[in-house]
């Protein structure tokens, strides 16, 4: 399988944690997040992750590099290379070409920066063709509540967003208004199932605050 999701069960973690955490900035014992990622490492061989700061840069790996980049979305075109996105209700997007790949980080601030629509841009600047996407379990449109304001905000740019909570208030659906966006660039995306926020078999920050990261993981 060259792309797939995790969730929180099948590691050495423990507590809110528990249990196959991968973060390593989220207060876990450091041990058991290496042991977490060695179990990754033994079904992906080597693998980058990323400093996720929310923001809109878009860094091409060909290595595990020395230092762990900040960025929030990977790409490669080494065959022996996965790549990984963390998320605990943010949107993992697993992006695929015939020679390239990407990982993407896209929560509410990078839905508004367009960091998926930024590395699909980078993937064809650098030869991409027939580029499709895969997202992952994350917060759904009827959990993600946020004030009015901030709804209001996003559905300027991103009118699909607008979403209600079951009791009404308003919520932003982010799948849905990144799956629209990518289809405007000619990205086709399926959906992994899943509301990190309902189901505890995922890690969800909403939830739970302290808590661990799940992935999205891709390789060519």
């Amino acid at each position: 399988m060259n792309s797939f999701f995790t969730n929180r069960h099948g590691g050495f973690s423990h507590g809110d944690y528990s249990s196959w955490n991968l973060a390593s900035h989220v207060g876990d014992d450091l041990a058991d997040v290496e042991l977490n990622r060695t179990k990754l490492r033994e079904q992906v061989g080597d693998f980058v992750v990323m400093s996720q700061v929310h923001g809109d840069t878009v860094v091409i790996v060909d290595e595990v590099p020395a230092e762990v980049p900040v960025a929030d979305a990977l790409i490669t075109g080494n065959p022996n290379l996965a790549l990984v996105v963390m998320v605990a209700d943010c949107i993992p997007l697993l992006l695929r070409s015939e020679k390239l790949v990407a990982a993407v980080h896209v929560g509410r601030a990078g839905l508004m920066n367009s960091i998926a629509l930024k590395t699909v841009a980078k993937m064809r600047e650098l030869g991409a063709s027939q580029i499709s996407g895969s997202i992952g379990p994350a917060i759904c449109g009827s959990c993600y509540e946020v004030p009015q304001q901030l709804h209001d905000l996003v559905i300027a740019v991103h009118p699909l967003a607008s979403s209600k909570t079951r009791i009404g208030t308003p919520a932003l659906d982010l799948p849905k208004a990144l799956i629209t966006a990518l289809a405007v660039v000619d990205v086709p995306v399926g959906i992994t199932a899943g509301c990190t926020l309902e189901d505890d078999i995922y890690f969800s920050y909403r939830r739970n605050q302290v808590t661990g990261r799940q992935a999205g993981v891709i390789k060519l």
